[in-house]
């Protein structure tokens, strides 16, 4: 199988290639620079495995929670691969993958979503996949209603969001936390590639991204014709 990843939804961006279970990645931490650096790394990770686009199965996408035009610019990149291939897309999740990142059985998986709130969400690990055990939801962090029990895995940057609060309602039932931790396009591969198996490939134009909060980011366009309207 053969698959390409894109993952720009925090300030990380990173691009991965999955050939036969063997994955490839290119990740920075590059706040505005996603739309430069996400297609040359593309073309460079096909190139340097040997994988012309035409025998690319799908893309795989982070559909996000996470920065409003980050993930307007994972989803649209991957449509536009995917229509030019006539291939389908994918959709993972920017927190499923996120959760990938931690050790342990039991994973809170949050993102700092600013403006005082986080992106989260809880999964259980189950061999080479992350359940969810719930829904993704933005919230703020001292209002998180958190699933019981202890010995959670706690990982992202929403646990360094607002002094750590997430942290402090957490207290004592956390094993370990990795607050600077960032989803990677490798994880969305593997994940993608689980997801191909179970038949879970959508039509490009038929993705849903997961923003969770509406009308953060207004292009240009939109902010004038608000202005207008008032």
């Amino acid at each position: 199988m053969r698959l390409l990843a894109i993952e720009t939804a925090t300030e990380a961006c990173s691009v991965a290639i999955l050939v036969d279970g063997d994955v490839r990645e290119r990740f920075e931490i590059a706040p505005r620079r996603h739309a430069e650096l996400a297609l040359p790394w593309a073309e460079q990770l096909l190139a340097d495995a040997g994988v012309a686009k035409p025998q690319l199965d799908a893309i795989a996408v982070g559909r996000g929670p996470g920065a409003f035009t980050g993930v307007r610019l994972a989803i649209a990149l991957a449509q536009g691969i995917a229509l030019a291939l006539d291939r389908p897309l994918l959709p993972v999740s920017t927190l499923a993958a996120l959760a990938m990142r931690a050790e342990g059985g039991r994973i809170v998986a949050a993102i700092d979503a600013r403006m005082g709130e986080v992106y989260l969400a809880a999964f259980a690990r189950a061999g080479d996949d992350v359940v969810a055990l719930g829904e993704e939801v933005v919230v703020k962090p001292d209002a998180a209603i958190l699933p019981a029990g202890d010995c959670w895995h706690g990982v992202g940057t929403g646990f360094a969001a607002g002094d750590n609060a997430l942290q402090a309602r957490m207290q004592g039932r956390l094993a370990t936390v990795d607050p600077q931790a960032l989803p990677h396009a490798a994880d969305v591969a593997r994940l993608g590639a689980l997801l191909f198996a179970r038949g879970g490939a959508v039509a490009p134009e038929r993705i849903e991204p997961a923003y969770l909060r509406n009308n953060v980011a207004l292009t240009i366009a939109e902010q004038q014709a608000l202005r207008a309207s008032r």
